[in-house]
């Protein structure tokens, strides 16, 4: 009989889910392929990997977008959503799960989760009067406002007074403080961290969680209420667990609960490392080991926005200058843990440095030098190089850019050392040192494909297909000039 083998260390891993509102853009695309290098890395590490991400499909303003186009809002929802998913597949992503809030599977979760929470005495109805940012799907405080404008969106927020349920936050504040305090690694970068315990410090209001149908109907209906809706940020925080099954309660659900990585951006912070673990303790399921927080991407020096008409469309950029590059520039260029700029200056700049003229160079010249002088035959390696020591440092602490910028370090360096000792000269002057600089070299880059793999995974199968040949020949570019 054989025996069982231990079952695998699991990884689950979400991005946040966008509105439907409007199609995606290069910011989200980001935070898809920052999500996509840790699934990748852990699937390399031999762990069973989950990946979910999906689309956000209820609150006020779908309704009007769909007004705006002069569509059905569930077409309109739909069609919005399915560019997502193309998204996904054109960025490489490697998602194993996808979710939309509109799915009879979601909505059951969502109600089944609602329950649970009145069950515990958290939800209650009442009375509600504040400033409500559609934008942000958010009430705001006057002292939250800047010059009484939104700070995220700069435009005014609607006074909106209706009664409706409410989630009782407040019970939560010291359970919130005593686990931060438990798991001070939480929130990545620590300034985030630090920004969401000097929020919950401040003490916590209860939060209204439901909307009347008098003012909007698109929406998932309250359990035994049909004159409200679930409040969007209360139904879609519960995707986590509704796209892994929480609806049944199965074994994938089991399996892969709690998220060990909830990757977001920083305008929704606070939903997912204060409101979220409310929520989860409400209901007494365990709470996520990891939120990382990126930052947001300006356009040549300028916020994204659609009036401004800066709005980078990642669908021709893929497209113009392939998809590794858009890939190794977003993760290289834009601190993972931070905001940074965008421009198609910088991105042909990096292109043409980094790519081209770096690891293509590399590649182009050691293929050559073996054809030529091993008719294609590679030498016996050198054992292969450890791994950059702080690579996995890096990537566990959320610092992508920074993992990448350890690999090109070696890249850089054999491009250097091949100048430095003058290779092409040595077939003739020292054959025995010839041989073992190739095979150190041929070792080093096959370790830079292997850190490569979760970044670039189309480059780094195409090393492999070329140092995996019979015979070695001189490779065509890796990537080739631009036409601009």
């Amino acid at each position: 009989m054989a025996e069982e083998q231990p079952a695998k260390e699991k990884f689950y891993i979400t991005t946040s889910i966008p509105y439907v509102n409007a199609n995606p853009h290069v910011g989200f695309a980001m935070e898809l392929i920052q999500a996509d290098v840790l699934a990748r890395y852990h699937r390399l590490l031999g762990e069973d990997t989950c990946f979910l991400n999906g689309t956000d499909e209820h609150g006020s303003k779908v309704p009007k977008a769909a007004a705006a186009a002069g569509k059905d809002v569930k077409d309109f929802v739909k069609e919005i959503s399915g560019r997502f998913q193309d998204l996904s597949k054109v960025l490489g992503i490697s998602n194993t799960h996808f979710i939309r809030t509109t799915s009879q599977g979601h909505k059951k979760a969502s109600q089944k989760f609602w329950e649970k929470s009145v069950a515990a005495g958290d939800i209650y109805k009442g009375k509600y009067e504040g400033l409500y940012c559609v934008g942000c799907e958010n009430y705001y405080n006057e002292s939250e406002l800047a010059a009484g404008l939104c700070p995220i969106h700069k435009t005014k927020p609607e006074l909106l007074s209706e009664e409706n349920y409410f989630f009782r936050f407040s019970k939560y504040q010291q359970a919130l403080l005593d686990y931060y305090h438990k798991n001070p690694g939480f929130v990545k970068p620590a300034s985030r961290f630090n920004e969401i315990i000097q929020f919950v410090k401040k003490g916590l209001s209860d939060i209204s969680v439901s909307r009347s149908t008098k003012t909007l109907k698109w929406g998932i209906p309250v359990p035994g209420d049909k004159n409200q809706v679930i409040y969007i940020w209360f139904d879609a925080l519960i995707n986590y667990v509704s796209g892994i099954g929480y609806a049944e309660e199965d074994g994938t659900f089991k399996r892969y609960w709690p998220a060990d990585v909830h990757v977001i951006g920083k305008d929704i912070l606070r939903f997912h490392a204060a409101l979220w673990p409310a929520m989860l303790l409400s209901v007494g399921l365990p709470l996520p080991a990891r939120v990382y927080v990126h930052g947001f991407i300006t356009v040549d020096g300028e916020k994204l926005s659609k009036s401004r008409g800066n709005v980078i469309d990642p669908f021709p950029l893929v497209s113009k200058y392939g998809l590794d590059p858009v890939r190794y520039f977003l993760l290289s260029e834009i601190p993972s843990d931070g905001d940074g700029d965008f421009s198609i200056k910088k991105l042909e700049a990096r292109y043409a440095a980094d790519l081209q003229n770096n690891l293509g160079n590399l590649v182009s010249r050691l293929t050559n030098l073996i054809e030529k002088n091993f008719d294609g035959d590679l030498p016996e390696e050198d054992p292969a190089p450890k791994t950059a020591e702080n690579l996995q440092r890096h990537i566990e602490e959320f610092r992508l850019h920074e993992a990448l910028a350890e690999i090109w370090k070696n890249i850089s360096w054999a491009n250097q050392y091949i100048d430095q000792v003058k290779l092409w000269e040595l077939p003739k002057k020292d054959p025995k040192l010839f041989k073992e600089v190739v095979s150190s070299l041929v070792a080093l880059l096959r370790q830079v494909t292997i850190e490569l793999a979760p970044f670039l995974p189309d480059t780094a199968q195409k090393l492999n297909e070329i140092f995996s040949a019979e015979k070695i020949v001189k490779s065509q570019p890796l990537f080739p000039r631009l036409h601009i």
